[in-house]
């Protein structure tokens, strides 16, 4: 954390000076006299200063389970490609998960159905299947579901072992606009 940024983090979390020192267990004059660049505060300080910020920051994080959709729409390795297809287009989606009993073993999607556009009639949902989406669990912080977006299209939610939700890159722009 640069210690510059302060200012700029306390004002996102929509805090005083005063409500910000009182839950970093620091002054307010302290708050004050680090925003404006003079003084340079100890380590200590640092480190109670930054996880008040990671504490608030996380407070103001969404809850899972008001951003994921709960009714997940899965396929079977078996099933033809062409079915999956029309699964897709009628619920609007743009990608389906390949589960194998409880298993999660693949994903299907509009660009991994495109690749195989000619043979589709033929093919089954495991032959044009990309590798399955990543799976954490309900309790894990909004950060690092935004960070596998980026690298994934959707996200998959268990708690105790059960799939209970999925999250796309779709739902986090909706969140974002709110």
């Amino acid at each position: 954390m640069e210690i510059q940024n302060i200012k700029k983090m306390r004002r996102a979390l929509e805090l005083t000076q005063h409500q910000f020192a009182k839950n970093a267990g620091v002054s307010q004059s302290l708050i004050a006299k680090i925003e404006s660049g003079r003084v340079d505060p100890t380590y200590s300080k640092v480190k109670q200063i930054e996880e008040a910020l990671q504490l608030l920051s996380s407070k103001n994080e969404p809850n899972l389970e008001e951003v994921m959709t709960k009714k997940i729409i899965t396929t079977k390795p078996s099933e033809k490609a062409t079915e999956v297809i029309k699964i897709m287009n009628g619920k609007n989606i743009s990608q389906i998960p390949v589960l194998e009993g409880d298993n999660v073993v693949g994903l299907v999607s509009e660009s991994s159905a495109l690749e195989n556009a000619e043979k589709l009639k033929i093919l089954a949902a495991k032959d044009i299947m990309d590798e399955a989406p990543p799976i954490v669990p309900i309790n894990t912080s909004w950060s690092v579901i935004s960070n596998l977006l980026k690298h994934y299209p959707l996200v998959l939610i268990k708690r105790k072992g059960i799939l209970v939700g999925v999250i796309t890159k779709s739902d986090l722009l909706q969140k974002a606009l709110k």
